[in-house]
């Protein structure tokens, strides 16, 4: 059988992981022998067996002579869990099929040296391109030290996210509330600007879909974010509060002392350095984060060109007026050939409404961001 078939298989396992490992990787392995799959398995969560370990303890003795299949370089150092170079070669595995490379320098290539010391030849490029798109968030936290970035926002088919009241609950229909839950389940941290919790005073939780409660971000210059918000008052997941350097401190000692954790940075043009903010979110172990707004803090991701991927829910209806906001603020553009271009990877049917999948050209899921054969 094609042994593409394995990796495709490797490829689905490890998606059942996804919103539950990191900041360590989506994994999926399988152990095949005589064309027939004799173990699989996939990385569950932070501290549990690896995908090989998984696999090979599933196989048992007949991993022997069989063919092991995985998404990403299996890991050769103690962490939390033991090498699973080491496994591989106590169960004498013929040899080892991997998507791609680890570019983390713990790991990159040296798995594979160690394994080939062992006799176990190791190969890569099945299916990497796939294997890339899966652990994007992963790859570009190793490689960038930033977390992977996704815009999502919803609006009307004339482009405004709100009646010029600012009345905006709810213009999408439930179909589109429940694919936008599971999109914050799929992620680290959900971030809006304190204008947001301002207007609308969101929760910012999982609700509609099963999956674990994301880390709550809000970006606020000035540490304005009040003791009765619904993020500090109502219990859940922890808060995150990212201000600038030149906030009171009075306030940011309030802040800590009602459970939020806040992070300084420096300023840009009189708001939070969104560069500075994203490298220190990825030091707090936040590999993926989801922007829902508002259109001030979604413009400025679109100018400063921040943004790896964009989710936009639009809806068949239209509110009109010009007062009635549109979906991304920021500076903008002076002439239509200064716009960003963006490619759409996927229009899909989402109820009633659209969900426009869209990516930035030469962006984190654009380029390759591993080395492969």
């Amino acid at each position: 059988m094609d042994q593409s078939v394995w990796m495709a298989r490797a490829l689905e396992l490890a998606e059942q992981g996804r919103g539950y490992t990191s900041p360590n990787p989506l994994v999926g392995c399988v152990v095949v022998k005589d064309g027939e799959i004799v173990g699989e398995g996939w990385h569950r969560g932070v501290g549990l067996p690896h995908a090989e370990a998984e696999a090979l303890a599933a196989a048992g003795e007949r991993a022997e002579g069989a063919d092991l299949y995985v998404t990403l370089e299996p890991c050769c150092h103690f962490g939390r869990t033991p090498p699973c170079t080491a496994e591989i070669i106590s169960h004498r595995v013929a040899k080892v099929v991997a998507a791609i490379a680890d570019p983390n320098p713990r790991v990159s290539l040296r798995s594979r040296a160690q394994l080939e010391a062992a006799g176990i030849p190791v190969s890569f490029g099945l299916y990497a391109e796939q294997a890339k798109s899966q652990n994007a968030a992963y790859l570009k936290w190793v490689d960038k030290g930033l977390p992977l970035v996704s815009l999502k926002w919803a609006m009307t088919l004339d482009g405004k996210v709100a009646c010029h009241t600012g009345d905006s609950m709810y213009f999408t229909g439930e179909a589109a509330l429940r694919h936008a839950h599971e999109l914050r389940r799929q992620v680290d941290a959900v971030a809006v600007g304190i204008g947001t919790v301002r207007q609308d005073d969101p929760g910012l939780t999982v609700r509609h879909v099963a999956g674990h409660q994301p880390r709550r971000v809000v970006f606020d210059t000035r540490l304005q974010l009040s003791a009765k918000s619904r993020l500090l008052s109502a219990g859940g997941a922890p808060v995150i509060v990212v201000g600038c350097e030149s906030a009171p401190k009075e306030r940011q000692q309030a802040l800590e002392e009602l459970g939020a954790t806040v992070l300084l940075v420096p300023g840009f043009e009189g708001r939070v350095d969104l560069l500075s903010a994203l490298r220190r979110l990825a030091q707090q172990d936040i590999t993926s984060l989801l922007v829902e707004g508002g259109p001030t803090l979604l413009g400025s991701f679109v100018d400063q060109k921040l943004a790896d991927r964009y989710f936009v829910f639009m809806a068949p209806s239209l509110f009109g007026n010009p007062k009635a906001p549109s979906a991304v603020g920021g500076v903008g553009v002076d002439h239509p050939g200064a716009a960003p271009r963006l490619k759409i990877v996927q229009v899909e049917p989402v109820g009633d409404d659209l969900l426009i999948e869209a990516i930035p050209e030469g962006g984190a899921l654009a380029c390759s961001a591993a080395s492969s054969d």
